[in-house]
């Protein structure tokens, strides 16, 4: 796309998640990030009328005097968009890619943040740190996010979820949400997300195409790997090879959702031949209930 496709493309998005956000989510985001609660702001001396529960000892004791601790909310957020742009997500059988959902995605999430006053960053990996773009607040910023997502170039082809989680938590020194948005066709990533889910919110967003887990009987097909541009000759038209083909991808699904529960992460599955607003209204509904 050249610089007037894009920023045609950056609209429409714009004006399609925006209007996702103001019809459906309302109140749900607020209502499912709430902040991280009270936090100390500093110490003045006691008034009549202050909590006595509120009282600094050390700081009484040593100034000879009361001195009260005083709190105050802190309600700002930070949101990081974790993106996978291996070359998988290049892949779509319906009427989009899974890129192209995951930039749409991205934009209904990141609309909803700033209508709540929170930052929003963004990560792009493959099996390298591709780019990122410090948190911010503002609808400048939100659609400078869209625009990476629809221009950026990787450099590379691969998948490394373990690298992303270990660069976001080198960058994210206060808990912070993140949306790891990924078809998850990568192995090894379940210690980082445990250790990382620890101190951050992580919600794993997952994106499939039917046609990755069932082969049609087709005969014989060369298939490429996007990642590595491996290529092979399947016989499609032979039943044991497609219902291994299934048997290997549902396995891989089961060990995903262990990996999720073990770490305590939770997960929004997204089949792009799908409306992916459902599943992720589904997923804020639920988190509400939980609360």
């Amino acid at each position: 796309m050249d610089t007037r496709d894009i920023l045609r493309k950056v609209r429409y998005i714009e004006i399609k998640t925006r209007g996702l956000v103001n019809q459906i989510f309302s109140g749900e985001y607020h209502s499912v990030f709430k902040g991280r609660g009270i936090e100390f702001s500093e110490v003045r001396e006691y008034q009549y009328g202050d909590d006595i529960r509120t009282i600094d000892w050390n700081v009484s004791a040593r100034l000879n005097h009361p001195y009260v601790k005083v709190f105050e909310e802190e309600r700002e957020l930070t949101v990081m968009l974790v993106v996978d742009l291996s070359g998988s997500g290049g892949f779509g059988s319906t009427k989009q890619l899974k890129n192209e959902i995951a930039t749409e995605i991205c934009a209904v999430l990141a609309f909803s943040a700033i209508k709540n006053n929170d930052k929003v960053g963004l990560l792009l990996f493959t099996d390298k740190i591709e780019k990122f773009v410090s948190p911010k607040k503002g609808r400048a910023h939100i659609l400078r996010i869209i625009r990476e997502l629809l221009s950026f170039q990787p450099t590379s082809s691969g998948t490394d979820i373990t690298k992303a989680l270990e660069y976001f938590n080198h960058v994210s020194k206060k808990r912070s949400i993140a949306f790891l948005i990924s078809d998850f066709i990568d192995d090894g990533y379940d210690k980082i997300l445990r250790i990382i889910s620890r101190k951050h919110d992580v919600i794993a967003v997952e994106l499939s195409d039917p046609r990755e887990m069932a082969l049609p009987s087709a005969g014989l097909l060369v298939l490429r790997d996007a990642e590595t541009g491996e290529q092979r000759v399947v016989d499609t038209g032979n039943a044991v090879v497609r219902n291994e083909f299934e048997r290997h991808w549902r396995q891989r699904r089961l060990d995903r959702r262990g990996i999720f529960v073990r770490s305590k992460v939770d997960a929004i599955e997204v089949r792009i031949d799908r409306p992916y607003i459902k599943p992720i209204v589904d997923f804020f509904r639920l988190r509400e209930r939980r609360l």
